[in-house]
């Protein structure tokens, strides 16, 4: 076991994590809620920890064998399920407990849509959107993303890749290279996440909350920017477009 190697691509994980807090800044800058320098402290410390674990093993190169593949998976889930339970606890609203953070976090990251939060709609805007944004990654598996990523740097993914698909589709190359079929899965994700915000939007929702539905929609992970989640909006058509999508 390349435990060195190991370290390394999760540290690369890690550091492409953090930068998706890059985001959060303009959100809540936007809305004057002052979780931007929750985020941006959290952006810092979980790009300081990638780059730690990178940066000391830079040189350990090898091929990944099939157990290695599965390691690095769930370390990577625990790391970032750990670092997304930060601005939970960190910011001042919810500030949560250690327990009730990576809760929230890692039922986000694994879209199970559990809650210990209430309250939703007092709160900052970007710990919602940060909240949204968590399933919204792991509906279709971060694994999927970092590994067209993961390869583009030279670091070989489809153990990981392997690790991380479910059932026969791990065995069956949907295209020649892994790559472009991560690249592929990503482009149609996102484009139905578009198309469902601004169909939310068209429908009446504020386009801060048809976004945030938009991630949990097409993630099923059923988070809400609302604790009275989509009956708050009391729309049959709202209610219609969540459900097609």
């Amino acid at each position: 076991m390349h435990f060195r190697a190991i370290t390394r691509i999760v540290g690369l994980l890690v550091i492409l994590f953090s930068v998706t807090m890059i985001v959060l800044g303009p959100v809540a800058l936007i809305y004057r809620d002052g979780a931007g320098h929750t985020f941006s402290q959290i952006f810092l410390m979980s790009l300081a920890i990638g780059s730690l674990l990178w940066w000391s093993n830079r040189k350990q190169r090898t091929e990944l064998k099939p157990r290695e593949g599965f390691l690095i998976v769930v370390l990577f889930w625990k790391v970032l399920g750990s670092v997304g339970a930060m601005p939970f606890i960190f910011a001042e609203q919810p500030h949560l407990s250690v327990t009730d953070a990576s809760f929230e976090s890692f039922s986000g990251r694994t879209t199970t849509g559990a809650t210990t939060l209430v309250g939703l709609d007092t709160m900052p805007k970007a710990i919602l959107f940060f909240r949204q944004m968590l399933q919204w990654l792991g509906g279709m598996g971060i694994i999927v993303l970092a590994v067209a990523i993961l390869l583009i740097l030279g670091v070989g993914g489809m153990q990981l890749y392997r690790a991380e698909m479910p059932g026969p589709l791990k065995d069956n190359k949907m295209r020649p290279r892994i790559a472009e079929t991560a690249k592929t899965l990503w482009l149609i994700y996102v484009l139905l996440t578009v198309a469902c915000a601004v169909a939310l939007w068209l429908a009446g929702m504020l386009l801060f909350d048809a976004i945030g539905h938009s991630f949990s929609t097409i993630a099923i992970g059923s988070f809400s920017t609302h604790d009275a989640s989509v009956g708050y909006f009391n729309s049959g058509t709202i209610n219609t477009i969540i459900a097609i999508f």
